[in-house]
Protein backbone atom coordinates (compact mmCIF):
# COMPACT_ATOMS: atom_id res chain seq x y z
CA UNK A 1 0.00 0.00 0.00
CA UNK A 2 1.21 3.55 -0.80
CA UNK A 3 2.44 5.73 1.74
CA UNK A 4 -0.26 8.50 3.02
CA UNK A 5 1.06 11.73 2.18
CA UNK A 6 -1.12 14.30 3.62
CA UNK A 7 -1.01 18.33 2.35
CA UNK A 8 -0.65 20.72 4.72
CA UNK A 9 -2.48 24.00 3.96
CA UNK A 10 -3.25 27.41 5.51
CA UNK A 11 -6.33 29.12 5.99
CA UNK A 12 -5.00 31.78 3.64
CA UNK A 13 -4.24 28.87 0.69
CA UNK A 14 -7.88 27.37 1.41
CA UNK A 15 -9.89 31.00 1.77
CA UNK A 16 -8.07 31.21 -1.67
CA UNK A 17 -9.90 28.96 -3.60
CA UNK A 18 -12.65 30.57 -5.67
CA UNK A 19 -16.35 27.65 -5.63
CA UNK A 20 -18.71 28.54 -8.54
CA UNK A 21 -22.55 29.30 -7.62
CA UNK A 22 -22.80 25.26 -6.90
CA UNK A 23 -20.12 25.51 -4.23
CA UNK A 24 -17.88 23.20 -6.41
CA UNK A 25 -13.93 23.81 -7.94
CA UNK A 26 -12.89 21.87 -10.69
CA UNK A 27 -10.10 19.35 -9.73
CA UNK A 28 -7.69 17.62 -12.45
CA UNK A 29 -6.04 14.73 -11.18
CA UNK A 30 -2.64 13.62 -12.65
CA UNK A 31 -0.35 10.72 -12.39
CA UNK A 32 2.86 10.96 -10.41
CA UNK A 33 6.00 10.13 -12.30
CA UNK A 34 4.12 10.14 -15.71
CA UNK A 35 2.54 14.03 -15.85
CA UNK A 36 -0.82 11.63 -17.42
CA UNK A 37 -3.86 13.56 -16.81
CA UNK A 38 -5.62 10.76 -15.24
CA UNK A 39 -9.36 12.61 -14.49
CA UNK A 40 -11.78 15.69 -13.67
CA UNK A 41 -13.93 15.82 -10.95
CA UNK A 42 -16.00 18.36 -8.53
CA UNK A 43 -14.70 19.48 -5.27
CA UNK A 44 -16.76 21.11 -2.43
CA UNK A 45 -14.98 23.11 0.57
CA UNK A 46 -15.02 19.55 2.87
CA UNK A 47 -13.91 16.75 0.20
CA UNK A 48 -10.78 18.84 -0.74
CA UNK A 49 -10.15 19.55 3.42
CA UNK A 50 -10.60 15.87 3.20
CA UNK A 51 -8.77 15.27 0.31
CA UNK A 52 -5.58 17.18 1.61
CA UNK A 53 -6.04 16.02 5.50
CA UNK A 54 -6.24 12.23 4.77
CA UNK A 55 -3.78 12.14 1.46
CA UNK A 56 -6.63 10.27 -0.14
CA UNK A 57 -8.78 11.96 -3.18
CA UNK A 58 -12.11 12.76 -2.18
CA UNK A 59 -14.59 14.08 -4.27
CA UNK A 60 -18.23 15.42 -4.74
CA UNK A 61 -20.56 13.77 -7.04
CA UNK A 62 -22.95 16.17 -8.93
CA UNK A 63 -25.42 13.17 -10.46
CA UNK A 64 -25.46 11.40 -6.38
CA UNK A 65 -25.32 14.41 -4.52
CA UNK A 66 -22.96 13.05 -2.54
CA UNK A 67 -19.10 13.03 -1.41
CA UNK A 68 -17.07 9.91 -3.23
CA UNK A 69 -13.55 9.02 -2.11
CA UNK A 70 -12.10 7.68 -5.31
CA UNK A 71 -11.47 3.68 -5.01
CA UNK A 72 -13.82 2.90 -1.75
CA UNK A 73 -15.51 0.61 -4.12
CA UNK A 74 -13.48 -0.26 -7.06
CA UNK A 75 -10.24 -0.24 -5.33
CA UNK A 76 -8.29 1.89 -8.09
CA UNK A 77 -7.45 4.34 -4.84
CA UNK A 78 -5.45 7.65 -5.88
CA UNK A 79 -2.62 8.87 -2.92
CA UNK A 80 -1.94 12.63 -3.12
CA UNK A 81 1.89 13.45 -3.54
CA UNK A 82 1.22 17.08 -4.72
CA UNK A 83 -1.76 19.65 -4.55
CA UNK A 84 -1.84 22.76 -6.34
CA UNK A 85 -4.86 25.29 -7.36
CA UNK A 86 -4.49 27.90 -10.05
CA UNK A 87 -4.04 31.61 -10.63
CA UNK A 88 -7.66 32.98 -9.86
CA UNK A 89 -8.09 29.73 -7.59
CA UNK A 90 -10.87 28.46 -9.41
CA UNK A 91 -9.12 25.13 -10.64
CA UNK A 92 -7.44 22.70 -8.64
CA UNK A 93 -4.54 19.81 -9.55
CA UNK A 94 -4.14 17.16 -7.73
CA UNK A 95 -1.02 14.70 -8.23
CA UNK A 96 -1.43 11.33 -7.25
CA UNK A 97 -0.17 8.07 -6.76
CA UNK A 98 -2.95 5.65 -9.09
CA UNK A 99 -3.32 2.08 -7.32
CA UNK A 100 -4.68 -0.22 -9.15
CA UNK A 101 -5.98 -1.03 -12.57
CA UNK A 102 -6.96 2.86 -13.27
CA UNK A 103 -8.82 6.08 -12.90
CA UNK A 104 -11.79 5.87 -15.31
CA UNK A 105 -15.34 4.34 -14.38
CA UNK A 106 -14.69 2.74 -17.42
CA UNK A 107 -11.48 0.37 -16.47
CA UNK A 108 -9.54 3.06 -18.43
CA UNK A 109 -6.58 4.17 -16.96
CA UNK A 110 -7.34 7.53 -17.60
CA UNK A 111 -10.92 9.00 -18.65
CA UNK A 112 -8.91 10.49 -21.09
CA UNK A 113 -8.77 7.99 -23.81
CA UNK A 114 -10.64 8.80 -26.41
CA UNK A 115 -8.55 11.53 -29.44
CA UNK A 116 -10.88 13.74 -31.54
CA UNK A 117 -9.26 13.60 -35.21
CA UNK A 118 -7.18 11.21 -37.10
CA UNK A 119 -4.08 13.06 -36.72
CA UNK A 120 -4.06 11.78 -32.94
CA UNK A 121 -5.01 8.18 -33.81
CA UNK A 122 -1.30 7.10 -32.87
CA UNK A 123 -1.31 8.88 -29.63
CA UNK A 124 -4.65 7.00 -28.78
CA UNK A 125 -2.72 3.48 -29.59
CA UNK A 126 -0.10 4.25 -27.53
CA UNK A 127 -1.69 5.14 -24.70
CA UNK A 128 -4.24 2.37 -24.73
CA UNK A 129 -0.71 0.20 -25.55
CA UNK A 130 0.34 2.46 -21.86
CA UNK A 131 -2.56 1.47 -20.30
CA UNK A 132 -2.31 -2.18 -20.51
CA UNK A 133 1.18 -2.34 -19.78
CA UNK A 134 0.10 -0.56 -16.63
CA UNK A 135 -3.20 -3.00 -16.01
CA UNK A 136 -0.34 -5.68 -16.52
CA UNK A 137 1.59 -4.39 -13.83
CA UNK A 138 -1.26 -3.12 -11.24
CA UNK A 139 -2.22 -7.02 -11.80
CA UNK A 140 1.09 -8.42 -10.96
CA UNK A 141 1.34 -6.18 -8.36
CA UNK A 142 -1.50 -7.36 -6.58
CA UNK A 143 -1.90 -10.90 -8.09
CA UNK A 144 1.43 -12.44 -8.67
CA UNK A 145 -0.13 -15.49 -10.09
CA UNK A 146 -1.19 -13.50 -12.69
CA UNK A 147 2.30 -12.48 -13.95
CA UNK A 148 2.32 -14.71 -17.09
CA UNK A 149 -0.96 -14.16 -17.77
CA UNK A 150 -0.29 -10.28 -17.95
CA UNK A 151 3.22 -10.67 -19.98
CA UNK A 152 1.16 -12.26 -22.51
CA UNK A 153 -1.71 -9.90 -22.98
CA UNK A 154 1.02 -7.23 -22.98
CA UNK A 155 3.33 -8.59 -25.40
CA UNK A 156 4.34 -6.32 -27.99
CA UNK A 157 2.23 -3.44 -26.30
CA UNK A 158 5.92 -0.86 -25.84
CA UNK A 159 4.83 2.49 -26.85
CA UNK A 160 6.27 3.30 -29.84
Amino acid sequence: MPVVTPISATAAELDTVRFNADGLVPAIVQEHGTGRVLMMAWMNDGSLRETLETGRTVFWSRSRQERWRKGDTSGDRQWVREAWYDCDGDALLLVVEQEGAGACHTGERSCFHRAFGAATAAATDAAAKADAAAKADATTATDPVAKTDAEAATAGAGTP
